[in-house]
């Protein structure tokens, strides 16, 4: 029984078992009449192996320094992030004299979606479509003034017949067919809005052209104040300020000189107006204000 043991103890050993044999005295007495000395003896020696073999790992402290010969001479590339995974972004906050107001967390289900660029599209069509006036009117036959006289015989005068002239093909007639007013708004539901909004924030703040500003207030109402900072700023052709609350008039005066930088309230962000500017500039306000207009339920 005692030599069935110490084998199970040798196969689960090992190596360890095979390469103390020859060295350890403890392991030739399993010809001896006392198995279960020789088991205690194979077990305490297992374990010393075990212990040997946890420390034979070298460990450097900062005094070494590491071979040189051993550090690969590839850059190493750290992987983009992957868009639309819903996950929170942090943005670092900051104002018009470029001083650290700390860090902004933006939730990932408002500024971290799938891009879909047809849902893009679609939401342009509708807000342009919604925004054109439909005020065009032309005037039918009844319309037209004139006389209501016949111009001639129907026959006998080898002229064409005609009934009166305000027809189309008279000069100063009516128009056929022509606009009327009417509203050209097509339907798109409230969820595809909302999440074109969503998708068109996540792209600013992938390209990193989403800026924070703790305060969008400024010293004075010169445009310099504006203009310095704009020529700071590197790809930038227009931004787009956006205001949580009512816009500072000394912001108002300072911007309204300058056709590249427009301002909007929080309420009136859309994704055209994200669209025609290729930064857009959100204070703290206006960011927690968006998402809460984003988690805001739909009314049916």
């Amino acid at each position: 029984m005692a030599a069935s043991i110490s084998r199970r103890i040798f196969r689960t050993f090992g190596s360890f078992s095979a390469l103390g044999r020859s060295s350890s005295p403890n392991l030739s007495a399993n010809t001896s009449g006392n198995g279960l000395a020789s088991l205690t003896n194979d077990l305490k020696y297992g374990m010393a192996l075990l212990s040997n073999r946890k420390l034979s790992t070298s460990i450097l402290t900062p005094d070494d320094s590491f071979p040189s010969d051993l550090l690969t001479k590839k850059t190493v590339l750290t992987p983009d992030r992957t868009i639309g995974q819903y996950q929170d972004l942090v943005i670092p906050v900051t104002n018009f004299q470029n001083e650290e107001k700390g860090f902004m967390v933006l939730a990932g289900d408002v500024f971290d979606v799938p891009i879909r660029k047809d849902i893009i599209h679609n939401v342009v069509r509708w807000q342009l479509a919604k925004r054109q006036q439909g005020t065009h009117s032309t005037k039918t036959l009844s319309e037209v003034s004139g006389t209501g006289r016949k111009p001639w015989n129907q026959k006998g005068t080898g002229r064409a017949r005609h009934g009166t002239l305000r027809g189309p093909q008279f000069r100063g007639g009516c128009v056929m067919h022509g606009p009327k007013p009417r509203s050209h708004a097509i339907k798109m539901n409230k969820q595809v809005r909302r999440l074109g909004l969503k998708i068109a924030l996540t792209a600013r703040a992938a390209e990193g052209k989403l800026l924070v500003f703790d305060d969008l207030g400024l010293p004075t109402h010169k445009t310099k104040n504006i203009v310095n900072y704009y020529n700071q700023m590197e790809n930038t052709k227009k931004v787009l300020v956006v205001e949580g609350g009512p816009i500072d008039e000394k912001l108002k005066l300072a911007t309204q000189n300058l056709h590249y930088v427009n301002i909007i309230p929080s309420i009136g962000l859309n994704v055209y107006s994200i669209l025609l500017h290729d930064t857009l500039l959100m204070s703290r306000d206006a960011v927690n204000k968006i998402v809460e207009r984003m988690h805001t339920p739909i009314n049916r």
